[in-house]
């Protein structure tokens, strides 16, 4: 839950292959107006779901939108839709290349805001590039066999 540091008063956040939502819902319990959580397994929608019903303030689900689509899916509706998001969290299967093809999708769009966060967990072996599109790489950092990579906003620098 560290990365939840970045969440500020009022963020927008996505919580992509969101399993049962828990970074989505701490995110919102620290703060952030809105939660969109991408999921395609139907154990885990229901999960997010019962979680949302359990929290303590019921204002939670309000402020939470679930979407039953696979990540690549799931990115490419938002940005049909105009979403823009403060904070993105991925947390895709290791074993596709689904975490590179997220990053391809979003860096081609401007869904991530300017001084925006993308956090993409990985495996070590998986490289990521230092830069896709409008997304630049900050900083990793290393847990095991477990890479947390994030991305800024490359709009930032470009409107200066």
């Amino acid at each position: 839950f560290n990365v939840l540091q970045a969440v500020t008063e009022g963020a927008r956040v996505l919580d992509g292959c969101a399993g049962s939502g828990a970074l989505g819902l701490e995110a919102v319990s620290r703060g952030a107006s809105s939660v969109v959580f991408v999921e395609s397994d139907s154990r885990c929608l229901r999960a997010i779901r019962e979680n949302l019903a359990r929290a303590r303030d019921k204002g939670l689900q309000a402020k939470a939108e679930i979407m039953r689509a696979d990540l690549i899916r799931g990115l490419r509706l938002l940005a049909g839709r105009g979403n823009v998001f403060d904070l993105m969290l991925l947390d895709p299967p290791y074993r596709d290349a689904v975490g590179k093809k997220a990053l391809n999708t979003v860096g081609g769009c401007a869904m991530l805001a300017p001084a925006g966060i993308l956090c993409l967990e990985h495996a070590e072996s998986s490289v990521v590039p230092s830069e896709v599109g409008t997304l630049t790489l900050a900083k990793q950092h290393r847990y095991g066999g477990t890479v947390l990579s994030f991305y800024a906003s490359g709009l930032s620098r470009n409107r200066e």
